[in-house]
């Protein structure tokens, strides 16, 4: 039987307002709030391939928690039953920071955020684990879609956002970080959707991309750029904290590689755009 592709739940969300105007399916991409979603018939929501949860929980920035949340119980209880692929949205972070991270290398989450994120990946994986498709995802570059929707983790871009705001002089320290901006995930979705792959998967353009290069180009149209001004610190600290992912796996799978030169012109596209 023909499915269609994908019900996005976040329907305000950064990454699901943004994945369904980028991935540009409207007629086999659903887009829904968690409400409407638990509203819905199971004989609707069979008719698509996967599901995808963009929402976020307050509950997982406060405390470390060794169930799922109120609203994970209600949607994995919603599709228990149905033949529908789960897609779980997880963190980089739960990773021990390093060169080239491999999806079997050391797990470390560093605050209880990540430490969340894991524990969800592994209750689901022991209960829907032949439909499961976790994706740890790096640092995504990209602008929300609603400015009043409240995010409960802020990101790179998110700090970045609040400093040109502030016009207060800021320190960074010029650590190698891994990114991926949202038109390049949205072009991973598409792909994944056209797959239909399941399995454990690191979300990332896997090049090292310095502090010091990312503000250069969101700053390109920034009037202020003598704001940011780096820190001076040891190359061991830099090292400490530093990480890529590798992503040989997914790109195998889907026959897309996401690259730095896309990342950079992006970021150059909307320094026009939060700088006028």
């Amino acid at each position: 039987m023909y499915k269609k592709k994908l019900i996005i739940i976040g329907k305000k969300s950064f990454i699901g307002s943004n994945l369904y105007e980028l991935i540009n399916d409207k007629k086999n991409i659903l887009l829904l709030s968690l409400n409407q979603f638990l509203e819905l018939k199971k004989s609707k929501i069979s008719k698509y391939a996967y599901l995808c949860d963009c929402t976020d929980e307050k509950i997982k920035l406060k405390k470390v928690n060794k169930k799922l949340s109120k609203n994970e119980k209600k949607i994995i209880n919603k599709i228990k039953d149905i033949d529908i692929k789960y897609i779980f949205l997880s963190s980089r972070k739960i990773y021990f920071p390093k060169y080239n991270i491999r999806e079997r290398d050391k797990i470390k989450p560093i605050d209880t955020y990540s430490k969340n994120k894991l524990i969800t990946e592994k209750i689901l994986y022991k209960s829907i684990k032949d439909r499961l498709l976790i994706l740890r995802i790096s640092n995504v570059i990209g602008l929300k879609k609603f400015n009043k929707y409240r995010k409960i983790h802020h990101t790179f871009f998110d700090n970045y956002l609040k400093i040109i705001k502030s016009s207060k002089e800021h320190q960074y320290v010029n650590f190698f970080k891994d990114f991926i901006t949202i038109k390049q995930l949205a072009k991973i979705f598409s792909n994944i959707l056209k797959k239909e792959i399941i399995g454990i998967y690191n979300v990332s353009i896997s090049k090292k991309i310095f502090i010091k290069e990312l503000i250069s180009w969101l700053n390109i149209y920034n009037p202020n750029k003598k704001q940011f001004l780096e820190k001076e610190v040891t190359k061991n600290y830099i090292k400490s904290q530093s990480f890529t992912l590798n992503n040989d796996k997914l790109c195998r799978k889907i026959k897309y590689k996401p690259n730095k030169n896309e990342l950079k012109n992006f970021c150059k596209e909307i320094s026009k755009h939060i700088h006028s």
